[in-house]
């Protein structure tokens, strides 16, 4: 049997709007920034003289950092209050985008992007806290919608924008001017957000205990096999498209963007039923991507089913994170910062192995074969989910 260390949310008597679009809005120049290397992977190798492969660990350090600052920035600063470490985040990542934008080679980048993974891993761990202050016990699911808009909003228009900037001008502008917005929603995360209280029971032993609840391990395994699946392809979702015959970058901007808008009317869509519905999401949705995915691979000549799967690949995706988390709001209440925590680390590792292997297989096999493990993954993912859901359900 457990222990249960009571975590108090005070939660507000009612949806506080502005509060969440401010949390929005850094959500999506969050993911923007972490996920445009995808999208102008081709001209930033070019660009600093490396391979594509190569270009991809921009991404692997950024969730490397993420992997070490999602379990520990609770334990870190313990008393700090939320709001204060949600404006640091954004003075993080401000700063990391504008030396990106200024580096002169990998190597510094690297660095900057480490940075951007420290924010990012914060915001996200501490975002399901945040939407619980910002919301009534009954609607978390719907709160966390808002943060998990801003990761939807970011495929409609921002890394689509950002490879269009980087057609147009330069790759390094894109990243100059997501490095200036966020400095500014960075002052409106501090002015608009209420105080939130930091989490009285923010220790190492509670993060162990959480996981030995029954069900929370087996779902975490399986988090993270869905969300490496998921990366193995998206990481390199360029090259994949490629090799659409005849096809332009002008071509592949839509594309992308089109995966931002299936993400966007699923994040809506799930955000409505996922309270009521998490359990199911979470297993059939892992499945769909996964037939999304097969089908980018074996049908690259039918544009029309190429575009289909990429938006069908988004509408289950991008609300990923709203299931997650609303299954630790519904499972482990008294946990939240805990249980989101474990779900950013989980994210992180997952990111972590997908670029960095992901880079490494894709040199040397080529995308087709990244993309088949990434299948295969989402498969088992969804498969140790339902399982450890189920066994919990019946040992209660």
């Amino acid at each position: 049997m457990t222990t249960t260390a009571p975590v108090p949310v005070s939660a507000a008597p009612a949806m506080r709007y502005g509060g969440l679009i401010v949390l929005m809005l850094l959500s999506f120049l969050l993911v923007t920034a972490e996920f445009l290397p995808n999208g102008v992977l081709t001209e930033m190798a070019a660009s600093l003289g490396i391979t594509p492969g190569q270009a991809g660990q921009t991404v692997t350090v950024t969730a490397l950092a993420g992997l070490i600052f999602a379990p520990t920035i609770g334990l870190l600063l313990p008393r700090l209050d939320r709001r204060a470490l949600l404006t640091g985040a954004a003075a993080a990542a401000a700063i990391s985008s504008l030396v990106v934008a200024a580096a002169p080679g990998l190597v510094a980048i690297l660095v900057a992007r480490f940075l951007l993974g420290a924010a990012i891993s914060t915001f996200w761990a501490m975002s399901i806290t945040v939407a619980a202050r910002l919301s009534s016990p009954e609607r978390i699911g719907r709160a966390v919608m808002f943060t998990s808009a801003g990761l939807s909003l970011a495929t409609v228009a921002g890394v689509p924008i950002g490879v269009a900037l980087s057609e147009v001008l330069d790759w390094r502008i894109a990243f100059l001017l997501i490095g200036v917005v966020t400095a500014s929603v960075g002052v409106a995360v501090r002015v608009v957000l209420p105080p939130v209280p930091a989490a009285s029971a923010s220790s190492l032993r509670i993060l162990i205990d959480t996981l030995r609840r029954p069900g929370v391990s087996g779902g975490m395994v399986g988090h993270v096999l869905v969300v490496l699946g998921h990366f193995l392809a998206y990481t390199y979702v360029r090259l994949a498209l490629e090799r659409i015959p005849g096809v332009e970058a002008g071509a592949i901007v839509l594309l992308l963007a089109l995966f931002g808008v299936g993400g966007l009317v699923g994040n809506v869509v799930v955000g409505v039923i996922v309270d009521r519905a998490f359990v199911r999401l979470a297993v059939v949705g892992p499945l769909v991507i996964s037939a999304a995915i097969a089908a980018i691979v074996l049908l690259p000549s039918a544009l029309a089913v190429v575009a289909a799967a990429v938006a069908v690949w988004g509408f289950f995706f991008s609300s990923w994170l709203i299931i997650v988390n609303t299954w630790v709001g519904h499972r482990m209440p008294d946990r939240l910062e805990a249980g989101g925590g474990l779900v950013v680390t989980g994210f992180q590792l997952a990111i972590t192995i997908a670029a960095g292997v992901g880079g490494l297989l894709v040199d040397a096999a080529g995308v087709v074969t990244v993309d088949a493990i990434g299948i295969a993954l989402l498969v088992v993912g969804a498969v140790l989910f339902g399982v450890s859901v189920r066994g919990a359900s019946l040992r209660r």
